[in-house]
């Protein structure tokens, strides 16, 4: 992997056997990754990435002016989100299994006596990652129907820099586990926009046209996604 620096920006190039040049800034640190053809020389990728210098200062400077939660502890009364809902965590200590029961006002989370904070972590993600796959398997039936696809395999994984991501040959679909703290609308969006991939890879004017026609405030969502705090 090649590094091309314009000043403070630093831009990793990679090249593969792609058709197209792909510019990507990624959250939350603003990082700048260059995917393109190997036919193109590391020159000519340099003025390209020159002329897209003011948008990528753009984008950085909206992540850093993005909203952060802090580090969470997992201890008494801690706010974490579900489905972009605030709710307080409440710690009960049991000989039982460890359990989460969402309620009302608070997330309840069972643990045996001298549990660390890793191990809390650990029961409270995979909690989420449950109640997002349940959330997908009742909105994919509509959608497969009405898109006229059919996905082989959702995977709701931890992910650092994507909402989420498709394999169009696979159809295969990647889903990041925060999705579980946001808006469902912004599931849905995630998800409905990954499925479109699946009739168009690419980001184009069909893309974009199936996306209009089946999730008409696309952008209103991606935008709330783009203000709520990030981790």
């Amino acid at each position: 992997m090649t590094t091309i620096e314009l000043g403070s920006v630093l831009v990793d190039v990679v090249r593969k056997e792609i058709k197209h040049i792909h510019l990507v800034v990624y959250p939350p640190d603003g990082r700048v990754r260059l995917t393109a053809p190997k036919r193109y020389s590391i020159d000519t990728l340099r003025v390209f990435t020159i002329h897209k210098l003011g948008w990528i200062q753009n984008q950085r400077r909206k992540m850093q002016a993005q909203e952060r939660e802090p580090p969470r502890e997992m201890i008494e009364r801690e706010s974490h989100q579900v489905w972009g809902v605030r709710r307080l965590l409440r710690v009960e200590w049991t000989c039982t299994a460890p359990i989460v029961e969402l309620r009302q006002r608070t997330i309840v989370l069972r643990v045996r006596p001298g549990t660390d904070t890793a191990k809390r972590e650990a029961v409270l993600q995979a909690w989420y990652r449950n109640i997002l796959r349940e959330a997908v398997i009742t909105l994919l039936p509509t959608w497969e129907k009405r898109l006229n696809v059919e996905v082989n395999h959702i995977f709701v994984q931890k992910m650092r820099t994507r909402w989420g991501s498709c394999n169009p040959v696979k159809g295969n679909i990647r889903l990041n586990t925060e999705l579980a703290k946001k808006p469902l609308s912004c599931l849905e969006y995630v998800l409905v926009h990954e499925m479109i991939h699946l009739l168009e890879p690419r980001h184009g004017p069909a893309f974009h046209l199936l996306l209009d026609r089946n999730i008409p405030d696309w952008k209103n969502q991606r935008d709330l996604l783009n203000r709520l705090p990030v981790l």
